[in-house]
């Protein structure tokens, strides 16, 4: 008996020490709003939509202790609509985020699968719509991926460790095409400093094929034609390769913060894929964009937040595009928070397509006009 004793206890304590070595959480967010556009494809509309300041998801993620510093991790994070109970991310399962890596206390961490770019990483956290602003106030079509909107596949990522303050990391993504080792591909560096009220971080990214490699990457994308829908740059969808420098910064003063964004996107070598026809071969089209934001925690509870944003295109077509946000978050809880944004845009010059430019904020259809302004009321739960 008394061996038996000891046995089981021996084996209890197996069991705790590998519990306290490893875990799995469930997380997620839900965020749903009521949207009203005034002029969307030449029409008023109302509707309700998901995943507005953050996009609507769950996930898994765990960690295993390997010892000596050493720690496996993964995730599995899922997209979908709380208006029809849709997958996001046109329909991948795990489309906002899958996999798995290795991280150490000495090195870094080092991470295999379906991933953000270093774009989103690191100037990404300084644009309005990655804090409180919903995505429909991001940089116009999101044409720089500052605001995440499409994920890299087939990534391997390096990320370092916090040197006082410092950090780095870069990506590389496989194109995947037999006799095509460029094709497709990815890769990317990016860097972030952050010490008492200064926080700054920049980016530069090369894709290739972007049509497909970035913009065509999920399960309902086509594989021959264009899968960019912003006409501030959907005429660029032949380009041969995207190349984007980006950069931001902020400072808290007190209760407020005043920050900003700067990108340079280039779509080169235009006419390159085939099947997507372009009347400006071997030319290249650009896009400066400039943002500047504030936000003031009022109150405990109370956020407010501004921002402006300038998007010029030149090379092929000349066009310009000034937006505007306001906003405010409340908080109900840690967990639980009301928000309401107003946002504006107008756009003036030639667009991409060739004809007038007309505005069109992030994640909407084109209005008919070069203005166009959308109010939003929301919720939005943490679990």
């Amino acid at each position: 008996m008394k061996k038996k004793l000891i046995f089981l206890a021996s084996l209890a304590s197996v069991s705790t020490l590998a519990h306290a070595q490893s875990s799995v959480t469930l997380y997620g967010l839900i965020d749903v709003g009521m949207v009203y556009v005034n002029n969307t494809g030449g029409h008023s509309l109302a509707e309700m939509s998901s995943g507005n300041i953050n996009g609507s998801r769950w996930g898994l993620k765990g960690n295993e202790d390997l010892g000596g510093g050493l720690q496996t991790l993964f995730v599995l994070e899922s997209g979908y609509s709380l208006n029809n109970g849709k997958l996001g991310q046109g329909g991948d399962l795990f489309g906002r985020q899958v996999y798995v890596g290795l991280t150490s206390t000495s090195i870094g961490t080092v991470l295999i699968g379906r991933q953000y770019d270093s774009i989103t990483d690191y100037p990404g956290p300084f644009e309005a719509a990655n804090q409180w602003s919903p995505y429909f106030g991001a940089h116009p079509g999101d044409l720089d991926n500052v605001n995440g909107t499409n994920r890299i596949n087939n990534t391997i990522k390096f990320k370092s460790l916090d040197y006082s303050g410092f950090t780095f990391g870069g990506m590389y993504s496989l194109g995947g095409v037999a006799g095509q080792y460029t094709r497709n591909q990815i890769y990317a560096v990016g860097a972030a400093y952050k010490q008492g009220p200064v926080a700054l971080g920049v980016a530069y990214e090369n894709i290739r094929d972007p049509n497909y490699s970035l913009y065509g990457n999920n399960a309902t994308s086509s594989a021959t034609a264009s899968n960019v829908t912003n006409r501030i740059f959907s005429g660029y969808a032949s380009a041969h390769t995207q190349q984007i420098i980006a950069a931001g910064g902020a400072y808290t003063f007190g209760a407020a913060t005043i920050g900003g964004t700067y990108s340079y996107t280039q779509f080169g070598n235009l006419g390159t894929e085939s099947g997507l026809a372009s009347t400006n071969v071997g030319r290249s089209a650009m896009f400066n964009n400039a943002e500047l934001n504030f936000k003031y925690q009022l109150t405990p509870a109370l956020l407010l937040g501004a921002a402006y944003d300038y998007t010029r295109g030149f090379g092929v077509h000349q066009a310009t595009y000034n937006q505007g946000v306001l906003g405010a978050v409340y908080l109900l809880s840690k967990r639980t928070d009301l928000y309401a944004d107003v946002m504006y845009q107008h756009a003036s010059g030639t667009d991409s397509t060739g004809g007038p430019a007309v505005a069109a904020l992030n994640g909407l259809t084109a209005s008919s006009t070069p203005n166009q302004m959308l109010t939003i009321v929301g919720m939005r739960h943490r679990f």
